[in-house]
């Protein structure tokens, strides 16, 4: 005789990058094993795969996340999570008036929302006749890399992963068409200035987003902290 399976229950979310209602459960106990056990490899790899199989099994396999943009990728685990585990969080942040003291504060997950910055946008002018269509990177353009410790070499070769279409005039190349070489040839023959107006595209990127109000508690001075990005959240 088999034995019961326990009903769990589900919730909605809408995807920030379109806005598609999706169905999600709670990670369980074979979620979490997963996710400890790519922890405990602390392989970035490991760890991008393990995220990708417990949001793709709690959303049903409705989602195929590797062709989802990172942030609406933090966005659905954090929705997940916040199910899971618990939606207050404990987090410790630095006070920003001295930049050491360290106070912890409790933040609601299920406020946190993904936010667009007013001057973001993915065409990048370059000249007046040569611009740079882009398109968000996704969890396979960070797989293996030490995002936190980038040469100037990974920058470009990151950043050409993220380029959709060049268009020169009346002509328009596609990325998907073009040897990963002409990508990179073509970044690296760009002004210090129009480099930077492409990464302004990262910066600019939406991205999970929550300001906390703080006070520290030796100068008893109160200050905003701004939480940004899923690994500001655990």
């Amino acid at each position: 005789m088999a034995l019961p399976k326990l009903n769990t229950q589900t919730f909605e979310l809408n995807i920030p990058s379109t806005d598609e209602k999706i169905k999600y459960r709670p990670f369980l106990v074979k979620e979490e094993k997963i996710l400890l056990q790519a922890q405990q490899s602390d392989a970035q790899t490991e760890i991008a795969d393990a995220l990708v199989q417990v949001i793709e099994n709690c959303t049903f396999n409705k989602v195929k996340v590797e062709h989802l943009p990172s942030f609406d990728i933090e966005y659905i685990f954090l929705k997940i999570r916040s199910k899971s585990v618990g939606e207050k969080a404990d987090i410790m942040v630095t006070c920003p008036d001295d930049n050491e003291t360290k106070v912890k504060t409790t933040v609601d997950l299920s406020k946190i929302e993904v936010e667009v910055d007013d001057d973001h946008n993915n065409v990048v002018e370059l000249t007046d006749s040569v611009k740079v269509i882009m398109s968000y990177p996704t969890i396979k353009t960070f797989s293996g890399a030490n995002v936190q410790n980038m040469n100037a070499e990974a920058i470009i070769s990151m950043t050409t992963k993220c380029i959709h279409q060049i268009i020169d005039g009346v002509e328009t190349y596609e990325a998907a068409d073009l040897e990963q070489k002409e990508l990179e040839d073509f970044l690296e023959n760009l002004t210090q200035e129009q480099f930077g107006k492409v990464q302004m595209f990262f910066t600019t990127m939406p991205r999970l987003k929550h300001v906390v109000n703080v006070t520290n508690p030796k100068t008893k001075k109160k200050g905003k902290v701004t939480l940004q990005g899923m690994q500001s959240f655990f």
